[in-house]
């Protein structure tokens, strides 16, 4: 299932969160030992979750490796330590939609929706290849109620550039 895009406007939001570069074969292996590490943390440092965990995409290139941060985003910023390091969501406008199971379509169908509705992403060509402003996706189903990560609601957003064609 992919919803229906859509244009949805963001405060700035502080978050914790683990960077790593990763291949884009392989990646979730590697971005699924994180979560608990990081939830591991939180729990020690007696911090509570503001919303939903998310995997954040920083740099993007498939054939390569990708720079990628899980993070959870939390009340007020706060400092963290040499493993997990404090972030911000940046405000604006995203474009968005929530999705079942079809990550590679649901990416897909958003960016042609951005097209077609001539908009800009807040996106730049980087040596390590596609940089973003801020490009996510938040997990919104808890994994402990459903376990099978195919049956999540997930919600995929990328900002939006400031300046519009």
């Amino acid at each position: 299932m992919i919803g229906e895009p859509r244009i949805v406007k963001r405060a700035e939001q502080p978050y914790l969160g683990i960077r790593m570069q990763a291949p884009f074969r392989g990646m979730f292996a590697q971005v699924n030992k994180q979560f608990p590490t990081l939830d591991k943390w939180l729990r020690q440092h007696g911090i509570t979750p503001a919303g939903p965990h998310f995997l954040r995409y920083h740099v993007i290139d498939m054939a390569g490796e990708m720079d990628i941060e899980v993070g959870v985003p939390v009340a007020t910023p706060l400092p963290g330590d040499g493993r997990v390091k404090p972030g911000l969501l940046p405000a604006g406008r995203y474009a968005s939609l929530i999705y079942i199971g079809l990550g590679l379509a649901a990416n897909k169908a958003l960016q042609e929706w951005i097209r077609t509705n001539n908009l800009q992403l807040d996106k730049w060509a980087d040596p390590k290849g596609d940089a973003f402003g801020c490009r996510y996706e938040a997990y919104l189903t808890d994994p402990k109620v459903e376990p099978r990560k195919k049956q999540w609601e997930i919600e995929l957003a990328m900002k939006l550039a400031d300046k519009q064609p």
